[in-house]
């Protein structure tokens, strides 16, 4: 059983919603998901669902967990855990919202949104901040294997966050001080080899966990209002390798914190089990 395609699809849309929903009616739900099995492609839509959908029928997924709410050294990580996230790819925004609406109508009264997101491409896969996302991404057949789920369930996991940035902040810094948060040169991108231990590559260097913690990101930034920051988004076979690298980037391996937080805050977080595509259809059947 295959992932949903626009996973691996790169790079990421010029623009994206992406839509969070809460359970309503919780007899309507199986409807609700049939019409989501006609609805999402898997390749311009994007379905994961949260615990609280397969707990309401009665079936449960082992891998698959709520969003873990964790502190440590006055940093706060955020659960804002909801049943169900849909992530809507495209070029145009009218097109993504009219797409917004028909889901909405179709889904309601089991699913009531709660979030909606816009995202987009910045320069050629970039965070606001300038500096590219994604850079150590698996690719091609490496990367099919990263976000497949092992297990009879197929499909993939997903861990999405918004992160709110302090943009004035951050491009207030002298430049080797902005790098060295990073971990990476902004005018060439490469890595520094003698960046400091909180840097925020080496926080994450996937291949420095014990197993290798590889995901493969899917970020964009986002602008709503005055707030502006990046949507998160990492697939992976499970969600442990998401949960380790974020354990060691707010120091509960070693007490050193991510760089990232001088200027950066994450404000959301939700885990989703991403069904497979079957048929040229989402799947939700479980073993």
């Amino acid at each position: 059983m295959t992932c949903q395609q626009g996973i691996l699809i790169e790079p990421v849309p010029p623009v994206a919603r992406h839509v969070f929903y809460t359970l309503g009616e919780a007899a309507d739900l199986p409807r609700a998901l049939k019409a989501l099995t006609e609805l999402v492609d898997g390749t311009d839509t994007i379905a994961g669902l949260g615990i609280s959908v397969l707990q309401t029928l009665g079936q449960s997924l082992e891998p698959l967990r709520a969003f873990p709410a964790l502190s440590n050294q006055g940093i706060d990580v955020p659960s804002t855990q909801q049943a169900l996230w849909l992530w809507l790819r495209g070029e145009d925004r009218g097109e993504l919202l009219y797409r917004t609406m028909q889901l909405e109508k179709v889904l309601a009264p089991a699913f009531r949104p709660v979030q909606v997101t816009e995202a987009f491409r910045y320069l050629s896969g970039h965070d606001l901040t300038g500096y590219e996302d994604g850079t150590e991404n698996p690719v091609d057949d490496e990367a099919v294997e990263v976000v497949t789920a092992k297990g009879a369930e197929g499909g993939s996991y997903a861990a999405v966050q918004h992160w709110e940035h302090d943009l004035e902040y951050f491009k207030s810094l002298p430049q080797p001080d902005q790098d060295h948060i990073i971990g990476r040169r902004l005018s060439d991108n490469e890595e520094i080899e003698d960046a400091p231990e909180f840097a925020h590559v080496k926080r994450t260097a996937m291949e420095d966990f014990d197993p290798e913690a590889f995901v493969v990101r899917r970020s964009m930034p986002y602008i709503d209002g005055a707030v502006n920051g990046l949507v998160f988004l990492a697939f992976g076979e499970s969600l442990d390798p998401f949960e380790v690298q974020l354990r060691r980037m707010i120091g509960l391996d070693d007490g050193i914190t991510d760089g990232l937080f001088r200027f950066s805050r994450p404000v959301t977080g939700g885990y989703y089990w991403c069904p497979p595509v079957v048929n040229g259809k989402l799947s939700i059947d479980l073993p």
